[in-house]
């Protein structure tokens, strides 16, 4: 084992080269006799990658097992988040590989020089080998479910995938018990550097490419709308897979402004109620897509579960590829199609959907950059340790 510090000088030389841009920032250790210590964002760095991994494995892969294995089977089909689409197993791996980044404080797969795991490979060999191989492992065990997922929910590979990535919440776990009682590797001059990349180099990037690929989502919403036709409604599920990859390599941080603001149900919430879906596109009274303050949980729930990616998926989407504009007559709500009845309504729809999202995406990307409720950015907040009790995990 490295002698600490060691590493810690190596960590210190590198914040020279941070680099300062429109998407960057300094360290701030704050300055009040009351801030709290990097441990504490840390930790939220990790509580981040824990919960996704719980949700990926107990969640999104276990609860449709289980009610398969409970002989609930069209329950199960429907609880399959992203089959639209057919796009499951890739959207979890990119949960998986946003618990990486995380890791490796870096977006394409190479370990910066501060990151938590080039602290940990230099202070504890083993434990750093155990969680590299925990996230490799969880992200193949999920690619290789057979696809489609939804025609594949009693496969084998389902129930390894669950164990996997329940692995990898444990060592993650681990991961974070072995910061919290090691004084030579928790201390803020140790762990800002960290702290830095991850924002600088994973999170704001991240979100950045979020607002960005969403606004092209919407933008070929609106060339459907104003053009129906096959090659437009294939653009518009190329530009969502797109869009996709961001937010679902973004879901190991899912605190702050995500959260605190409902950003996340707003984006991403699942199941849909495609009932509601319907009445939409009869009534096109889009104005229920959108909630207030005064609104009950109920009523903003509701809300939610009409707008997001997945009414966009559900919208552009069926059986795995992109809609047609000759694709049927069905009115079913689980199997609807687009016809020449509904068409003015369905681009319509679409269009406010999208609108949505990069309104979302967008909102999310300047909380971390320019002003998160009124105050600073949610950036100077996180590298300043200024973290809310409600930010803080138990």
């Amino acid at each position: 084992m490295k002698k600490y510090f060691m590493m810690a000088a190596l960590l210190m030389d590198t914040m020279a080269f941070v680099a300062c841009n429109d998407d960057e920032v300094k360290p701030d250790n704050g300055g009040d006799d009351d801030s709290q210590p990097a441990l504490v964002s840390v930790e939220q760095i990790i509580d981040g990658c824990m919960d996704i991994a719980n949700e990926v494995g107990n969640a999104k892969i276990g609860d449709p097992l289980d009610l398969w294995n409970n002989g609930e089977q069209e329950k199960a089909l429907y609880a399959v988040e992203s089959w639209y689409s057919w796009h499951s197993r890739e959207d979890y791996s990119n949960n998986i590989l946003s618990i990486r980044n995380a890791f490796y404080g870096t977006r394409n797969g190479k370990m910066a020089a501060s990151s938590l795991a080039t602290l940990l490979k230099g202070n504890n060999e083993g434990l750093y080998q155990a969680v590299d191989d925990a996230i490799q492992k969880a992200y193949q065990a999920i690619l290789n479910i057979p696809a489609p997922f939804r025609n594949n929910i009693n496969a084998p590979q389902v129930t390894s995938a669950v164990e996997a990535c329940n692995e990898l919440e444990e060592t993650l776990k681990s991961l974070k018990a072995y910061l919290q009682r090691n004084d030579a590797m928790n201390s803020d001059e140790v762990l800002q550097p960290v702290l830095v990349t991850y924002v600088n180099d994973v999170v704001l990037p991240t979100y950045k490419e979020l607002m960005e690929k969403n606004a092209a989502l919407h933008e070929a919403a609106k060339a459907f709308a104003t053009a129906p036709s096959d090659e437009n409604f294939q653009k518009c599920c190329n530009a969502w897979l797109e869009a996709r990859t961001p937010w679902e390599t973004s879901e190991a941080f899912l605190f702050g402004p995500v959260d605190a603001l409902g950003l996340d149900p707003n984006m991403d919430s699942w199941p849909l109620d495609q009932e509601a879906i319907v009445n939409i596109l009869n009534s096109g009274e889009f104005d229920n897509m959108v909630w207030g303050d005064g609104d009950d949980d109920e009523t903003i729930e509701a809300k939610q579960g009409v707008r997001g990616f997945h009414t966009m998926e559900f919208l552009i989407f069926k059986d795995g590829k992109a809609r047609t504009v000759n694709g049927g007559t069905s009115t079913d709500a689980a199997n609807l199609d687009y016809t020449a009845a509904n068409a003015q309504s369905w681009g319509n729809y679409m269009v406010q959907v999208g609108k949505l999202l990069q309104q979302d995406a967008t909102e999310l990307y300047n909380a971390w950059t320019k002003s998160y409720e009124g105050g600073k950015a949610y950036k100077d907040l996180f590298l300043s340790h200024e973290l809310d009790d409600d930010d803080e995990e138990e």
